[in-house]
């Protein structure tokens, strides 16, 4: 079942602005939306698949030139050159997500060690009252 979505419904479907969508299909991101007699645009489950892709996309840091090859590439159709460098792109932004990921892994270590040690230090101070009233018992008893 193919549904058609109105700008304010595609904008809410994906957490897009209209002015965005209007954007990402005046720059090529996406494909020009079908409209209505009234000039209206018409947005179709596709058009909001593929524009949760480039949102995928977005979010992990593809550049927006990048984002148009692809899409550019995409518009060719499931061509041998078309299908290799869609994949080429994606393998090497997948390289660069797993490197960073690689690095936040890395810094969140560091920050559980640190957390832990900050929790030995407050369960010491916690402790220290409890320490010395035993030591000042201990001293009071062989006075």
């Amino acid at each position: 079942m193919t549904s058609s979505l109105t700008i304010q419904q595609a904008a809410a479907a994906t957490g897009l602005t209209a002015h965005t969508l209007r954007y990402y299909e005046r720059v090529g991101l996406i494909d020009p939306i079908p409209r209505q007699d009234n000039k209206h645009r018409l947005y179709r489950d596709e058009d909001i698949v593929w524009i949760g892709f480039l949102l995928k996309l977005r979010s992990t840091g593809l550049p927006i030139r990048k984002m148009l090859r692809y899409a550019e590439l995409r518009r060719m159709g499931n061509q041998q050159e078309s299908v290799s460098e869609r994949k080429a792109l994606l393998e090497q932004h997948t390289l660069s997500l797993e490197a960073t990921l690689a690095d936040l892994q890395s810094n969140l270590t560091v920050m559980y060690k640190k957390i832990a040690m900050y929790a030995a230090i407050e369960t010491t101070y916690s402790a220290q009252p409890v320490i010395n009233t035993l030591v000042k018992e201990h001293q009071h008893e062989h006075n």
